[in-house]
């Protein structure tokens, strides 16, 4: 299937690691062109350059860190003078801290608004116009299972990123006749390093080990496995395509079974 994507421009955020990288390696192979967006620039560099060799796609690299409006001014920016534009969107951040309520002071709050949903809403307001004139757009918003169904130890997660749900689900509506989709990707219990530090957190809170952890992961999952980075990434090519054009407004989970809800 040719799903349309060859000489679009997608922005990547978080794409040295984890989900980030697995979907600008999905995107690059369907042929669309990457700016990619990250902290570390030894692991941004790494994905450019192995993504590159395996595509062929033009690809820029920003060194940045989401959680300060700064940085994502500078990422929106030189997105579009590199490119001209963005087609899709793709925004990503590693998740807050893990921990009960008592253990989060109002800075870490702060802090946790400005990475996961300051930086969807900035970077958001950066490429929509031009989506808007082009009459043509998709953004992909990484939220979390949480935002359906809360996880334990995860506060500040299940609170922000169900605002991210509410923001994605509000625009959805405001931009469809502009041939702009707006949908959010839930990944569930996935083989990165977010749910490696979740496991180590609630290992040290209970005593246990990392391996019991994840075991009860496991345990939780339908499919009793933890899920793999490119088979969240497949969902997110397919939601950027071309043959994804009527699709609006979802939260769609890739979790294994793991959510309980009928919707």
């Amino acid at each position: 299937m040719d799903l349309g994507l060859r000489g679009k421009v997608a922005l990547v955020a978080a794409a040295s690691r984890g989900l980030g990288r697995a979907t600008a390696l999905g995107l690059a192979t369907e042929g669309a062109n990457l700016v990619l967006c990250a902290r570390g620039a030894n692991d941004l560099e790494a994905a450019r350059d192995q993504i590159a060799r395996s595509t062929g796609v033009e690809i820029h690299t920003v060194v940045a860190d989401l959680s300060d409006a700064a940085h994502v001014e500078t990422v929106a920016s030189q997105a579009l003078m590199k490119f001209g534009r963005v087609d899709i969107l793709f925004t990503n951040a590693g998740g807050p801290p893990a921990g009960t309520f008592e253990k989060h002071s109002w800075d870490a709050w702060e802090r946790a608004v400005n990475l996961t949903l300051r930086s969807v809403v900035e970077l958001t307001r950066a490429v929509l116009p031009g989506m808007r004139e082009r009459k043509w757009g998709r953004i992909i918003n990484v939220t979390s299972i949480a935002a359906k169904q809360p996880v334990e130890m995860l506060i500040l997660s299940n609170s922000i990123r169900a605002a991210v749900t509410g923001f994605a689900r509000t625009l959805a509506n405001e931009v469809a006749t502009d041939g702009i989709t707006v949908n959010n990707i839930l990944p569930g219990y996935t083989r990165t390093e977010r749910v490696e530090h979740l496991a180590d957190a609630t290992a040290a809170k209970e005593g246990v080990s990392r391996a019991d952890v994840v075991a009860r992961f496991e345990k939780e999952i339908p499919m009793r496995r933890l899920g793999e980075p490119s088979e969240f990434a497949a969902l997110a090519v397919f939601l950027a395509s071309e043959q994804a054009s009527y699709i609006t407004g979802q939260s769609i989970a890739v979790d294994g079974g793991w959510i309980k809800s009928l919707l």
